[in-house]
């Protein structure tokens, strides 16, 4: 049997249209969230433009807070790479039965700092807990975590950005993905924390259908992609194709003078090149997710949009599917001054007229009103 052949130019086409970044996606928040596996939201507002610039209709930041903080069919925790992320909320019993699955890599904090395995499994059941039927400030959730665990869950050796945290909150990530916690609407200035409510998926299933669902959105791919994009081991992420390819659930093509795989069947892709400019903010799941990164961010791209080579931290500007260009974006009021920086010439005059109609929409979608300058971005990298 002939392997099927598959290029850069017809992959980052069907992402792009998979992702409702071709033309917007005639669906929900928690659709748009589900297609592209999950908005990144460590920064809300750039997770509210994720999800409503893929949207149809006229979408606004403030469709997507009322997905999340009102009918519930958005669900703000903790996703992949222990991120803070947007899912569907039909998806968490997947997402926790998943993540929860993924071996435990060695702990990035110094000796001291660390907990043992039986003080994490001691942690994640108080967070479970405390969070049945109530919404807590962290504050108040350190009290009820120390309650039922004891004082060194209490100890303040874990650096912060102003004094240390206690040293059980280096389990809030793995407590999200065991589906003992999910953020709850803010009281005030403070977050809070509530209980998901799920039964978190069989682990192997939840871990094949993930696999599954990130060929689809951004295959071929191959195991170091899908364990970069998780934060896994990869020996891991290779048993994991390994078995899916030994049931027939993926399929080996060839892309960019290499080996990858897309879901079973699903080796079909546009001819067509991708068009257009499109304005993506902090953190966006595409220009996460999508490999090879150096076709995606080429030639000086790669050094401009990159901070040391972590995706994300730049705003980007994509012309024809490609990075081109990063931006950056001030409010005042309902006046939004937006800053694009091009690289290289993908900005000619005809492209001018279509950035100049994406920054107009941006205004709408974060309910205000957007004026383009095009010239040097000075603002760093987000941290």
């Amino acid at each position: 049997m002939t392997t099927r052949r598959v290029t850069w130019t017809q992959a980052n086409a069907r992402r792009l249209a998979r992702q409702g970044l071709t033309a917007p996606a005639k669906t929900s928040p928690a659709g748009i969230a589900a297609a592209m596996l999950g908005a990144h939201a460590q920064v809300l507002s750039a997770a509210e433009l994720s999800v409503a610039l893929r949207l149809d209709g006229g979408a606004t930041r403030a469709d997507v807070r009322e997905a999340l903080w009102t009918d519930g069919s958005l669900v703000k925790t903790y996703g992949p790479r222990g991120t803070v992320h947007l899912l569907a909320a039909t998806d968490l019993p997947l997402w926790t039965g998943a993540l929860s699955a993924i071996p435990a890599g060695a702990s990035p904090m110094p000796t001291a700092v660390r907990m043992t395995a039986e003080q994490t499994e001691q942690v994640v059941a108080a967070v479970g807990d405390a969070l049945i039927g109530a919404e807590l400030t962290i504050d108040e959730l350190t009290e009820a975590v120390v309650e039922r665990t004891g004082p060194w869950a209490a100890d303040p050796v874990m650096e912060a950005f102003q004094g240390k945290w206690p040293r059980w909150r280096q389990a809030m990530h793995t407590a999200a993905h065991r589906g003992a916690l999910r953020f709850a609407p803010d009281r005030g200035r403070k977050a809070t924390y509530t209980s998901p409510g799920v039964t978190p998926m069989d682990g192997p299933a939840a871990t094949a259908e993930l696999m599954h669902r990130h060929l689809r959105a951004y295959g071929p791919a191959t195991p170091a992609h899908f364990a970069k994009w998780l934060a896994a081991p990869r020996g891991w992420a290779t048993e994991q194709f390994a078995a899916s390819a030994g049931e027939g659930r993926i399929e080996e093509v060839a892309f960019e003078g290499g080996r990858a795989w897309v879901a079973a069947g699903d080796t079909e892709f546009p001819e067509e090149p991708p068009r257009g400019v499109r304005l993506l903010p902090y953190f966006d799941a595409y220009a996460i997710a999508s490999q090879p990164r150096e076709l995606l961010f080429p030639g000086p791209a790669y050094g401009r949009a990159l901070a040391g080579g972590q995706a994300g931290n730049f705003p980007v500007v994509l012309v024809d599917g490609i990075v081109a260009g990063v931006w950056h974006q001030r409010r005042s009021g309902r006046r939004i001054a937006v800053t694009v920086e091009p690289i290289g010439d993908a900005l000619g005059a005809a492209r001018r007229r279509e950035l100049t109609q994406q920054v107009e929409h941006l205004g709408e979608m974060l309910q205000g009103r957007a004026e383009l300058t095009v010239g040097a971005v000075t603002v760093g990298p987000h941290a």
